[in-house]
């Protein structure tokens, strides 16, 4: 029933931007609490960030000024804009969200940042 859509990933340099889109279907996406996760070669995937039905947002320290997680519920849609991008920042990004006890995923977009 719930399927996520990314898109938005690609190639920029260094100090570039970039806005990454998750597209959502379901009921209960108004109600969710919806994130972004990555995960790069060889390593865990870990919460980028999240934000809450009402608004709340959290983010990764490292993330933090640079990244900006938005949500639209009337087009159940969930944005993250992310600036003064950083070859760090080089993952597979994921769109989440959580519901009770239940997680579903999107096939995530690549994000390349080039020094």
């Amino acid at each position: 029933q719930v399927q996520l859509v990314e898109s938005g990933g690609g190639l920029v340099q260094a100090g570039g931007s970039l806005r990454l889109s998750c597209a959502a279907s379901g009921s209960i996406v108004s109600i969710a609490v919806m994130g972004w996760y990555r995960q790069a070669p060889g390593k865990q995937r870990e919460l980028v960030a999240s934000i809450t039905s009402g608004g709340i947002t959290n983010y990764e320290d490292s993330v933090k000024g640079r990244f900006t997680i938005s949500r639209d519920n009337a087009k159940n849609t969930v944005y993250l804009q992310m600036n003064s991008l950083k070859p760090e920042d080089t993952a597979v990004y994921y769109c989440n969200l959580r519901w009770t006890s239940r997680n579903y995923w999107g096939q995530g977009t690549q994000v390349t940042v080039s020094a």
